[in-house]
């Protein structure tokens, strides 16, 4: 019996992950050394960046902490909710679409 051999063409079609920012929300309870902590820990920022971004958390009333897979922006989101419910403070974090 004669062999065939078929060459068959795939075409995979790879798109890139929908991103997430997650963001802070200023509250009136949630102290600035907590935040900054909150931004060393969970999102790996240096002392000066964190400083940044909590006094844009504080001056415009929410602040970018990083831009994430869904998955890893929803992980976030749920570690910050996790350290700052432990630590007594109402502090929010959010992701959106970008």
């Amino acid at each position: 019996m004669p062999r065939i051999d078929e060459e068959v063409e795939s075409l995979l079609a790879l798109d890139e992950p929908t991103l997430y920012k997650v963001l802070l929300h200023n509250d009136d309870y949630t102290s600035m050394d907590f935040v900054i902590e909150i931004l060393m820990n969970v999102f790996h920022k240096s002392l000066a960046q964190a400083e940044q971004i909590m006094i844009e958390v504080h001056k415009a009333g929410k602040g970018t902490c990083g831009i994430f897979t869904y998955e890893i922006a929803e992980t976030k989101v749920h570690q910050v909710k996790e350290l700052a419910k432990s630590s007594g403070f109402p502090l929010l974090a959010t992701m959106e679409e970008v």
